[in-house]
């Protein structure tokens, strides 16, 4: 052990280290008249500025101070601690030091990023000031460890939940894949092809489940759901109750044959079950991959549900598969198509004051992404099979933002697809006629300078976005974080894209976001190499280390009145034999509610005392 390391607990001897940011902080505060100012405070011995404290330069800044023997406690003042917080514990552990002597300044989102010239500047001296008097007081600590299973467990079993569940077997872990329904191939299985590629849904889906089935370290659960929930990272605890299909389903199920690809069903396993079962795993990482539901557009909306002619986008799909090709101009139970309106952004890009929204008063504000490029390679395919039959293109904003997928709008446009371009509050009219077409389409066009045009019409198809799948039960049994367009959300979309803040639980595909099935694919291998370097981790070690941000008792002090137990979310605090409260580190998530409602003051958090939260409001006020 380096004699750095021995005098962690010594007396504090604080390095303050200040960043640029590039510009994102220095342009707005005088970071040098920061670094002058901290080098009064007592305990500081070293205080310096970098463009980038996070880079390279930056972090060896550090660790050679701390090597020298010239500092014991570090603080960074620089953007937000979740983006770096772990790179500087790393550069600090790989100096010998504990990598928990360390605090954090935000002074970019609290400051920079508010704040201009004078009040910038003043406000960062306040809170590294703080930063720094909650140093002097940090205390040397160690993760948590505790054991970990070789096992993982995968939700969903579409084409993200298969890729996952392949990829975690490749690198040698057992899976539980689990399916709520009988069939395998989620929503790619509604899909006659795939773009970009223009590859059949059903080889996909084929390729995929096939490895699955084949793979003897998955064991696939169908029409089983999760009904209970406990544990933390590498130690879950999950029920998994199976269901025998009945009604429509049971159907569906007889019609299909076992181990076969049912067309705009799925893949139907062996082994469906006969009677309701309920199985406990444990599993050390769970990935979710409980894919995403379309827009269903309300009765009347387009003309949706009052004109047999209005269908989904998903809906046309399956038609056109069925229709017979080279005959010049679609049919449809034997009635010529020979024009058809596509209008995109259904249930995508609602307004507040335009759009109607649910009955939750929620709506669908973003873009679903996918739904251009969907239905320009529809009307691709419609001009191809049916040169006869015209597309007429209604469109807010052509969004084809793949590698590529650019060629889908010029080969349209080529094809003589007609587009109109409409306002959303100018959204196109569908009204019934009597006469050569069933329906009229009466839009306020903006390529024609607001010229309003009319056109009969033999079908309109409606591209309905991508919504979240309720999955509410998981999300209350598993305190999952959903963000406000209601899908699953990342801890950070750049530095931590398939991780949610609830350890060792992973995100792949479109239960995070709409995704065309290229970038689910893409997700679904990132979160199962995620959940394979945190195994491979875990069984190296035959153990998880965990942040020891979490309660501690003092048992001098517990009087055991059992207030902390009522009070923990977490379930985390039980009481001992001696009547003394007790925590369990790995449930605990260090929220503090104990700590307010303990009148005896005998429970703390580690990392995070009172005494901190005392030492650092002095600081403010001085400064």
């Amino acid at each position: 052990m380096s004699e750095t390391k021995k005098d962690e607990s010594g007396e504090a001897r604080v390095g303050v280290y200040i960043c640029h940011c590039g510009g994102n902080i220095s342009d707005h505060v005088d970071v040098e008249k920061v670094a002058e100012a901290v080098k009064g405070i007592p305990g500081v011995v070293v205080s310096h500025t970098e463009m980038f404290m996070c880079s390279d330069p930056g972090q060896e800044l550090i660790q050679k101070d701390i090597e020298s023997g010239s500092i014991n406690r570090v603080v960074v003042a620089s953007c937000a601690p979740s983006l770096h917080e772990t790179t500087f514990r790393g550069a600090i552990s790989r100096a010998d030091m504990n990598p928990y002597l360390y605090e954090h300044a935000n002074i970019r989102e609290q400051d920079s990023w508010v704040h201009h010239g004078d009040p910038a500047t003043a406000k960062a001296i306040t809170l590294v000031a703080a930063a720094i008097s909650k140093s002097r007081g940090l205390e040397p600590l160690e993760p948590i460890r505790v054991d970990a299973a070789n096992h993982t467990t995968v939700i969903g079993g579409g084409v993200a939940g298969l890729r996952a569940a392949v990829d975690l077997a490749k690198s040698g872990l057992k899976v539980a894949l689990i399916e709520k329904t009988p069939f395998l191939g989620g929503n790619a299985s509604q899909l006659d092809k795939v773009f970009p590629t223009g590859e059949k849904a059903a080889d996909l889906i084929a390729y995929l489940t096939s490895a699955v089935i084949k793979d003897p370290n998955i064991s696939v659960y169908t029409c089983a759901e999760i009904t209970g929930f406990e544990g933390y990272i590498g130690n879950f605890n999950i029920t998994v109750s199976s269901k025998a299909p009945q009604g429509d389903m049971l159907h569906q199920v007889q019609a299909a044959t076992a181990g076969k690809f049912q067309p705009f069903g799925g893949f139907l396993p062996k082994g469906i079950p006969e009677t309701d079962t309920e199985e406990t795993l444990t599993t050390g990482v769970i990935v979710f991959a409980t894919g995403f539901k379309l827009y269903e557009p309300r009765t009347g909306e387009f003309g949706y549900g009052d004109n047999k002619e209005v269908v989904t986008l998903r809906q046309f799909i399956r038609i056109m598969d069925e229709a017979v090709p080279g005959t010049g101009t679609m049919k449809i139970d034997g009635r010529p198509i020979r024009r058809i309106a596509m209008i995109h952004c259904v249930g995508s890009r609602q307004i507040p004051g335009i759009h109607e929204a649910d009955a939750d008063d929620y709506m669908n504000e973003y873009c679903s992404r996918t739904c251009c490029t969907a239905t320009l390679q529809a009307a691709l395919e419609i001009r191809d099979k049916y040169p006869k039959t015209q597309v007429l293109d209604y469109y807010r904003d052509i969004r084809t933002y793949g590698h590529n997928q650019e060629d889908y709008y010029t080969q349209a446009s080529e094809k003589n697809v007609l587009f109109f371009r409409y306002e959303p509050e100018d959204s196109p009219v569908i009204t019934k006629t009597v006469g050569e077409f069933p329906l009229k389409v009466s839009v306020i066009d903006k390529l024609t300078f607001n010229e309003e045009v009319e056109a009969g019409v033999d079908l309109v198809v409606l591209a309905t976005g991508m919504e979240a799948k309720s999955i509410t039960n998981l999300v209350e049994m598993m305190k999952l974080p959903v963000g406000s367009d209601k899908f699953l959300q990342e801890v950070h979309p750049k530095l931590r894209p398939v991780e949610m803040a609830n350890g060792g639980i992973l995100l792949a595909g479109t239960c995070q976001a709409p995704m065309d099935i290229n970038e689910s694919c893409n997700a679904a291998q990132a979160a199962a190499a995620k959940a394979a370097a945190k195994a491979a981790a875990m069984l190296g070690k035959g153990y998880v280390e965990l942040d020891p941000f979490v309660a501690k008792v003092d048992p001098e002090k517990c009087k055991g009145s059992g207030e902390c137990i009522t009070e923990c979310p977490e379930k985390a605090i039980s009481m001992t034999a001696d009547n003394i409260a007790e925590v369990n580190p790995a449930l605990c998530t260090g929220c503090g509610m104990c700590v307010a409602v303990c009148s005896v003051n005998g429970i703390d958090i580690q990392g995070w005392g009172l005494k901190a939260y005392e030492d650092m409001v002095d600081a403010i006020v001085k400064f």
